[in-house]
């Protein structure tokens, strides 16, 4: 959409669009006094319209004030810049933004409770966990307050994970409402973040567009001065024990140990990376006290700086770290979490990293042996290799678009529509199952892989876990490139999506020789893939096709080209393998000869990495 001309007035409705869907620490400290904290609204521009004939209009906000809120939306979450420090971002992620978002969330639940019921309700419940990032504090303080505007009981879990905020929807004697998680999951220190979630799951991408639509009204009609006082504080709970034994429990009674039910790991050496984040519980409040021997975990200590390394699974140093502890002390299994623990990644007691496709795989090796011939729904970066070991052991492979939310989604309908899934992934390590009320945990993907590890043990194998994916083959050639988008940031998503759909177009239309159009792959699943095809098609949150390419005599196999766009930052990612020698090198020249220069899309997109991997073949 074009830009709006700041003299320019927005009208807005306040329609709702939907409603549900389908311990002690630094940050107590903010709000231990008087729980007061008082904000200005530097820039706030506020226009004033007499009351016509046709019009009867209290305060009418410039576009570019609601803007900021808006462009805070990533997908289903919120994320923004909560501190100075990073070279080119202002800070956008500010207390008084956050409490806007807070109380239009608190809105949303009750509205969608009343709805729900027939009934006003009272004393809806609403709990927030947080990683350990340096402005939790002042950020938590800005959730309690707009939750407490909205009309909401607030209840402080401190320093949490992901999955345990949604977990706290369900496990009694806790049962909230909803929940949110204040993180940004692996991005710097200098983010950060909102998830929300209701007993139904996390949101979907319009709800919190919705929500973000309202904020974005509260936060620009606001006075210049803000000033919130709790009069109450948050209750403070201890959740994290709760659902500590909740996973202990389930690791008890599926291993089912003949000789020491209560402590199945004796015997076992585990290592875990928590990389400072909030994953250090898992090790002390479920693996200690399930027997295992945890000597030799790293970065267990809750750090919002993160001075050691990106906490992510996919990070090769994290990675690199946890193998050598793995190697120095022979351990059986090494666990990676990110900083929020809803993604994992494992060294096998060889020292191989197992995330990314090797993950999908060892943990569709997992389920299918427990549901055999499920469906299995992952995003389309995928290797062919690992679409032929789900085939192989029985299973269907869905490929659907990129986005951890658009595929567990995916999974949700499936299982509506009556085909079996009882797994989704993504190949940032994102997993949900079914049996797990398709919440992406990566702690309870790491339970499912030491109970299988265990199991192994007592059926007399030391093979290890690596060894159910000894037979997946890697692609040959992987790389990924971006291209930035060169606009003003309201145009971007536009930008993008124009550029995206260009390239579309041209693989219809065949002017790329031997590109053709992937739509539903080799998944089985005739209602859609990459693209819904059904009568109830999911909301788009970023376009992206994929385009498999074959040899054009003997119409073999060649490799793939995906493009997407970014919900998380104003570019286009360009993902590609090839299964031949130079097969990404020479995809990377046809695309940049025969499609970004010939179509003019590189007037709209900085396309120097693919232009230097084209000319040079490297990456960076």
């Amino acid at each position: 959409m074009a830009s709006t001309p700041t003299s320019s007035i927005s009208l807005q409705s306040n329609t709702p669009r939907s409603c549900f869907p389908s311990s002690s620490s630094p940050a107590t400290k903010s709000f231990q006094a008087n729980l007061k904290f008082s904000f200005s609204l530097h820039s706030t521009k506020v226009a004033r319209i007499r009351s016509s004939s046709t019009t009867n209009y209290n305060e009418v906000v410039i576009d570019e004030e609601m803007d900021r809120i808006r462009r805070l939306q990533n997908g289903s979450d919120v994320r923004g810049v909560a501190l100075e420090g990073e070279k080119g971002r202002t800070v956008d992620l500010t207390p008084p933004a956050v409490e806007a978002i807070a109380e239009s969330f608190g809105e949303w639940v009750i509205r969608g409770l009343e709805k729900e019921r027939g009934r006003v309700v009272e004393d809806v419940r609403v709990s927030l966990g947080r990683d350990p990032r340096v402005s939790g504090a002042s950020l938590s303080v800005a959730v309690f307050a707009g939750l407490a505007r909205a009309g909401c009981m607030v209840f402080d879990m401190g320093l949490a994970t992901t999955p345990a905020c949604f977990m706290s929807t369900l496990l009694p004697p806790f049962a909230f409402d909803a929940s949110i998680m204040m993180t940004a999951s692996h991005l710097p220190y200098t983010r950060n973040g909102l998830k929300f979630f209701t007993k139904r799951g996390g949101l979907t991408s319009p709800e919190v567009e919705e929500i973000c639509d309202k904020a974005a009204r509260k936060f620009a009609n606001r006075l210049a001065k803000v000033s919130t006082m709790l009069n109450t504080p948050p209750k403070k709970v201890d959740f994290m024990s709760t659902y500590a034994k909740h996973l202990r429990d389930i690791i008890k009674e599926k291993v089912n140990h003949p000789l020491h039910y209560d402590t199945p790991l004796e015997g076992f050496q585990i290592i875990v990376n928590a990389g400072n984040g909030s994953g250090g519980f898992f090790t002390w409040d479920v693996l200690d006290k399930l027997g295992a021997d945890t000597f030799g975990s790293l970065h267990l200590n809750p750090d919002g700086m993160f001075p050691n390394h990106i906490p992510n699974p996919g990070d090769k140093t994290a990675m690199a770290l946890t193998r050598t502890a793995m190697l120095e002390n022979s351990a059986d299994l090494g666990i990676v979490f990110d900083t929020d623990v809803d993604r994992s990644g494992v060294v096998d007691n060889k020292g191989n990293p197992i995330n990314g496709d090797k993950l999908i795989a060892l943990m569709s090796a997992i389920v299918l042996k427990e549901h055999p011939g499920t469906t299995i729904v992952t995003d389309a970066r995928t290797s062919m290799a690992l679409s032929r070991f789900i085939t192989d052991r029985g299973g269907q492979h869905c490929l659907y678009r990129v986005g951890y939310r658009n595929v567990i989604d995916k999974g949700v309908h499936l299982n509506r529509d009556g085909i079996e899934t009882h797994l989704m992934m993504e190949t940032s390590g994102h997993g949900a199952l079914k049996e797990n009320h398709f919440l992406d945990d990566g702690a309870y993907m790491v339970v499912k892989i030491i109970i299988e590890m265990v199991r192994m043990k007592l059926a007399g194998s030391d093979a290890g876990i690596g060894s159910l994916i000894r037979d997946l083959e890697e692609p040959l050639e992987s790389v990924e490139l971006r291209m930035n988008i060169i606009s003003e940031p309201r145009e971007a998503k536009a930008r993008a999506i124009e550029a995206i759909e260009k390239f579309r177009s041209y693989i219809e239309e065949g002017k790329l020789e031997g590109w053709e159009l992937d739509s539903c792959g080799d998944c089985w699943v005739s209602d859609g893939c990459l693209v819904d095809t059904n009568d109830t098609p999911a909301a788009v949150d970023a376009y992206m096709y994929r385009t498999g390419l074959r040899y054009l005599i003997k119409k073999r196999e060649y490799g793939w080209v995906h493009l997407r766009q970014s919900i998380h930052n104003p570019n286009i990612a360009v993902n590609m393998q090839s299964m031949v020698p130079g097969g990404c090198h020479s995809m990377t020249k046809v695309l940049r000869d025969r499609f970004l220069e010939a179509s003019g899309v590189d007037k709209i997109l900085d396309i120097s990495q693919i232009d230097k991997y084209a000319r040079t073949g490297l990456v960076k």
